[in-house]
């Protein structure tokens, strides 16, 4: 399957907490790094997801935003540090690519956001990504 999605991040379940519908299902990334994606408990029984289940972390690049440093104080459990390696910027929106520990993010922000943050090549930042923003798929 090929997916619109640039992306998709490896990694290894580490636990899964079930609730009524929802479920938290963390993830240790192939560079060391943890997230936490909230999905419905019947993704998590039809992806068959247990401790150890091999994944992929999906992310839509307008669902990534950047920080300039780590937030404290925010409900958002996913925070990336990362580098800034290019920036591709348009008119009204600009394309970030960001490398993490074990692969590459692209965030997807205005481009007066860009500009606000002083981003440029070689930028330390930090990705962002609500949980209820990931989707797992199973490699």
């Amino acid at each position: 399957m090929s997916l619109s999605i640039r992306n998709q991040l490896p990694g290894t379940v580490i636990a899964v907490t079930t609730g009524e519908v929802m479920a938290t299902v963390r993830v240790r990334l192939d560079g060391g790094q943890e997230i936490t994606a909230a999905i419905t408990r019947e993704s998590v029984g039809d992806l068959g997801l247990v401790r150890g289940t091999a994944v992929r972390a999906l992310v839509k690049s307008t669902e990534v935003s950047l920080a300039t440093a780590a937030v404290e104080g925010v409900s958002i459990r996913n925070q990336l540090p990362g580098t800034v390696t290019d920036i591709t910027r348009g008119a009204a929106m600009s394309s970030v690519k960001v490398t993490v520990a074990g692969g590459t993010l692209t965030a997807a922000i205005t481009t007066d956001a860009a500009h606000d943050l002083g981003l440029a090549a070689g930028s330390p930042v930090v990705a962002l990504i609500k949980s209820t923003e990931i989707s797992l798929a199973t490699r």
